[in-house]
């Protein structure tokens, strides 16, 4: 099968078929809704609703909350892993792209992942089978993943596109969970989370590489999901130059460093634009 799309003609667009679009505008005015009302109408229903209903749950605390939803989210990721594993049996991989055994290596760490959250959860006197408030959002926000990973017409290399939305909120989710622990005084959580991360980390490395081979690109210097090197750093007081860019605290010391001066101007709690870096 393709790992690309396919190239021809598409005939989603209007513009394929221009007397039959005319007809079903005209069509638009001979049969007008049967009721009246528009999209802020709608609104106000979605408004009295939010205002009216009740929450997506409760939970005793927020880490009990946040374990619930690695672990639900870590199901899910299994579940992904296990369709992509499927496509792969059925397509077949791409030059540079995953081994059979690279998925299920991943997915076997996904598995760990879970059963190392759900004894977490029964340490802390709670039920990894409760559905907390974070894990009913977290699934509510992906649940468009596996039906891409299902659909049929999707290869090998388009779920793959679908599998690193996941592991790039797998590895900001992991870390805050980490800090969440961390806080708790739950040391012992905090570094098994850690060991986590570093798996994470690799997936996405992994995910991103094959996606890259994939496209015929070379995939990006670094590592997982790791802040780069060049990050700027800024704080309420940071200065702005004359053409309004806030300057950041590393530019400041280079420019101490090459002998100029440091740009001056408006606070940057006043003038909030970013400089680009060039």
């Amino acid at each position: 099968m393709r790992q690309s799309a396919r190239q021809g003609s598409n005939r989603t667009g209007i513009m394929a078929a221009p007397e039959r679009a005319k007809q079903m505008v005209e069509a638009t005015r001979e049969f007008p809704p049967s009721s009246p009302g528009d999209a802020l109408a709608i609104a106000e229903v979605r408004i009295a609703y939010a205002q009216e209903g009740e929450g997506m749950g409760e939970t005793p605390r927020l880490l009990m909350d946040k374990l619930g939803e690695r672990l639900a989210f870590e199901h899910a990721g299994a579940r992904l892993y296990e369709a992509l594993l499927s496509k792969h049996r059925a397509y077949g991989s791409f030059e540079g792209g995953p081994s059979g055994e690279d998925v299920l290596h991943i997915l076997t760490e996904e598995y760990e992942h879970a059963d190392f959250l759900s004894g977490a959860i029964k340490n802390l006197g709670g039920d990894p089978t409760a559905l907390t408030p974070a894990a009913d959002l977290a699934l509510n926000i992906s649940a468009g993943l596996p039906q891409v990973l299902s659909d049929p017409r999707t290869n090998l290399l388009q779920s793959l596109e679908a599998i690193v939305v996941a592991e790039l909120a797998d590895n900001e989710c992991w870390t805050a969970l980490a800090q969440f622990a961390s806080q708790a005084g739950q040391d012992e959580l905090a570094e098994q989370c850690g060991v986590a991360i570093e798996h994470e980390r690799d997936h996405l490395r992994k995910v991103r590489m094959w996606i890259a081979a994939g496209q015929g690109r070379e995939a990006a210097a670094g590592d997982g999901a790791e802040m780069p090197e060049d990050e700027y750093t800024f704080s309420e007081d940071s200065p702005v130059d004359r053409e309004g860019y806030v300057v950041s605290e590393e530019e400041r010391a280079e420019s101490r460093e090459t002998g100029g001066q440091p740009p001056t101007g408006t606070s940057g709690k006043d003038r909030p634009a970013r400089r680009d870096r060039k």
